[in-house]
């Protein structure tokens, strides 16, 4: 399910070159028609987070699954920047309240122990989208052009949407598919764990929404996703304007910064369950992640084979760092209020998503070449390596020792 979305939303940056080129765009232009999907984006993270911690994640999801569907697939059918910009915003509010209501539908499944590992065996839709999608994207775009593209994967979630009513179920213990044994087995630790982070006591909402935890997880978000997303949407036009290439090459390129993100999902959180650490795992991925960048920027009239060399490990930085992030919320804050302070951190830290492709592409209009925006990603990226020094850890050791007693199912 999250694949779709991450391609309904992504795959504009493979067609931005043609629908500048159809609607007339510039630079700066087409970095807002990418980036005012997250304004969008902002609207349904606190709600929809509510509603999938007390209501249904399944049903809430697909609602938004027929939304963004028809969102998506309108976007093919823009005939001018304005209506394209609008169809994005949509697109956006439809796709706003997934991230959080998965990120609650996880925790109703998997405890803390496995937690991480789950996060990022989700979250590798967010790179596998790209993989999959980037080449067959170039070829439609060779094959027809950018309009058919979109409306075809604008479709996916329709399709999809029989499937997840079929298989997708809020807890453990509505899974006739279970064993019984392994079915309580697992809803008593996940209600331990519950009743864990209740004892440290229940907090009001706003105040919640403005504790200092919650702050310091949108700071890094923010820089986090200004330098995940404006990687994603301007580096296929960046190689395109550096060399010749088809838009199926192209899109077979762009998968390589995606695959090495991919495996540092999975590492980085293997490690940091076994450590039972997360804030540091967060912090050195982005380091990473930056320095690459910044490296990058600095060899690409050198040697423009290790400049994407350093590129690829640059997926260290967009990725790597998600899975122990996004425990770190169900780790450190009361149970009664995580739903909206994630809700809330997803909002205004993909803002930074926003900020980033305009960044990039007022730079790219003044300078003619994207050196600059692309040292700006690596800088914003350590920035948010910074700020995970204002991370409070774990609540307390009860809540570690319960998670390495906690049983693998």
């Amino acid at each position: 399910m999250y694949m779709i979305s991450f391609i309904d939303r992504t795959n504009i940056s493979l067609a931005m070159p043609h629908i500048s080129q159809d609607l007339h765009l510039d630079p700066q232009q087409a970095g807002n028609a990418a980036g005012l999907f997250y304004w969008g984006y902002c609207v349904l993270q606190i709600p929809g987070g509510h509603l999938a911690k007390h209501w249904s994640a399944k049903k809430f999801i697909s609602i938004l699954l027929i939304v963004w569907g028809f969102s998506a697939a309108g976007c093919g059918l823009a005939r001018t920047g304005n209506q394209l910009i609008a169809l994005r915003i949509l697109l956006g509010v439809a796709e706003g309240g997934v991230f959080p209501a998965t990120l609650i539908l996880l925790s109703h499944w998997f405890s803390r122990a496995e937690r991480a590992r789950a996060n990022a065996f989700w979250l590798l839709s967010l790179p596998g989208a790209v993989i999959v999608s980037s080449p067959i994207s170039g070829w439609m775009l060779d094959r027809w052009n950018w309009r058919v593209m979109m409306a075809a994967e604008g479709a996916l979630p329709l399709v999809w949407l029989a499937v997840w009513l079929i298989c997708m179920r809020d807890h453990p213990s509505e899974a006739s598919w279970l064993p019984e044994r392994d079915r309580e087995r697992l809803t008593k630790t996940l209600g331990d764990e519950a009743r864990e982070i209740e004892s440290a006591g229940r907090i009001s909402y706003l105040r919640a929404l403005v504790d200092r935890q919650a702050l310091a997880l949108i700071a890094v978000y923010f820089c986090f996703c200004a330098g995940q997303m404006g990687l994603v949407f301007w580096l296929p036009t960046a190689m395109k304007m550096m060399h010749n290439l088809t838009n199926f090459q192209t899109g077979l390129l762009y998968t390589v910064p995606f695959i090495v993100g991919s495996i540092s999902l999975v590492v980085i959180s293997r490690r940091s369950d076994r450590m039972r650490e997360r804030r540091a795992h967060v912090c050195v991925s982005l380091l990473i992640g930056g320095a690459c960048l910044l490296a990058a920027v600095f060899f690409t009239t050198r040697s423009s084979l290790v400049a994407f060399a350093f590129i690829a490990l640059s997926g260290i930085g967009a990725y790597g760092p998600m899975a122990p992030f996004w425990t770190i919320p169900t780790e450190t804050l009361p149970a009664n209020a995580v739903g909206s302070v994630m809700g809330l951190v997803n909002a205004l830290g993909n803002l930074g998503a926003y900020m980033s492709p305009v960044v990039v592409g007022m730079f790219a209009k003044r300078t003619g070449n994207y050196l600059a925006g692309f040292a700006f990603l690596g800088l914003v990226t350590w920035l948010g390596a910074a700020f995970t020094f204002a991370l409070n850890p774990a609540r307390n050791g009860a809540a570690v020792e319960l998670a390495a007693r906690a049983p693998e199912t």
